[in-house]
């Protein structure tokens, strides 16, 4: 038993052609709008291989946390003795992680180290306060004769 009708009018069959799956396809879109026909990797962020490396390339490079900054960061501190020296310190590492000189990671690293020094100075002031105060008995003694 087949239980489908057909009108004449409804009986023409409609092919859908898919396209094939883009989501495998390279990433790269040429000028005219069109896409590389070449597989993409998932590992290159889906370019293909001769598309990926071009883009890495102009990715600006990341400052290196082994150049020495000390010109830049320290020029007339030669101890953190106060909190505006750390002061003057941490704004002239903000100038250089704007300027791109210093990576995040290292000024994080930097600034953490600046906030530990100031946690130092609070616990000296601290341990000042604290300290009974020495009595000095300076009279001078009497005479006995």
């Amino acid at each position: 038993m087949n239980s489908t009708t057909t009108n004449d009018c409804s009986a023409t069959e409609v092919s859908v052609v898919l396209p094939p799956d883009d989501s495998a396809r390279c990433q790269h879109r040429f000028s005219n709008g069109k896409r590389c026909r070449l597989p993409g990797l998932e590992s290159q962020s889906g370019f293909c291989s001769r598309h990926f490396r071009p883009l890495a390339l102009s990715f600006p490079s990341c400052p290196s946390d082994f150049e020495d900054l000390s010109a830049d960061l320290l020029p007339d501190l030669n101890e953190f003795s106060s909190g505006e020296d750390v002061q003057k310190f941490l704004v002239r590492l903000v100038v250089q992680v704007t300027r791109g000189r210093v990576s995040p990671r290292r000024a994080a690293v930097l600034g953490y180290l600046t906030n530990q020094i100031l946690h130092s100075h609070r616990a000296i002031d601290r341990e000042l306060e604290n300290e009974p105060q020495k009595i000095i008995f300076d009279l001078p003694r009497p005479k006995r004769d």
